[in-house]
């Protein structure tokens, strides 16, 4: 690998690959329910979504079974009465993604008959912020460090791992 002999010209490629890596270290990936449950009648919502801190560029996971399931994106009137007449989205894939862009409140709720009068439905608060302490499944900031990392928080983690990697590389093109 040839050396960049200016040292502004490695100060400006360090520059360039910490914004990239941190950039994505900012972002989080929830799955809907996890860890003990998905998008399903079983999972209490209003508890799982308490635990999260949204902020534009996280996304949420939807994952189901779409012969039982689908996900309606409603506004709060279509939350509250359970409403499918008037949605802004339907995602009926199974595996849904659903990237968080703006702070806001974003309503969800499951389209079936009977599933949303039944708890199916979920309100998320997308804070203003640029990062998300906690993946899905992790616990809060307050909290003690797992034993180990659940599934959910790798995107995180090799993000972080890989800003590390970048301010090592940059610091040896500085040498």
């Amino acid at each position: 690998m040839a050396r960049i002999s200016s040292r502004s010209g490695a100060l400006a490629v360090a520059a360039v690959m910490a914004a990239a890596v941190f950039g994505m270290a900012s972002a989080a990936t929830y799955n809907v329910g996890e860890p003990g449950g998905s998008w399903d009648l079983q999972t209490n919502y209003a508890n799982w979504v308490s635990s999260k801190r949204f902020h534009p560029g996280d996304q949420i996971v939807f994952k189901y079974s779409p012969q039982a399931h689908d996900v309606l994106e409603v506004n709060e009137a279509g939350y509250d009465s359970c409403s499918t007449s008037n949605p802004i989205a339907t995602h009926n894939s199974g595996n849904d993604a659903i990237a968080l862009t703006s702070p806001g409140t974003r309503y969800f709720i499951c389209g079936f008959p009977t599933h949303c009068t039944n708890g199916m439905k979920l309100k998320i608060d997308v804070l203003p912020g640029a990062t998300s302490p906690a993946p899905a499944g992790a616990p809060s900031a307050n909290s003690p460090p797992p034993p180990s990392t659940p599934a959910s928080a790798a995107t995180k983690g090799a993000a972080a791992t890989g800003f590390g990697l970048a301010v090592m590389f940059a610091a040896g093109l500085m040498a």
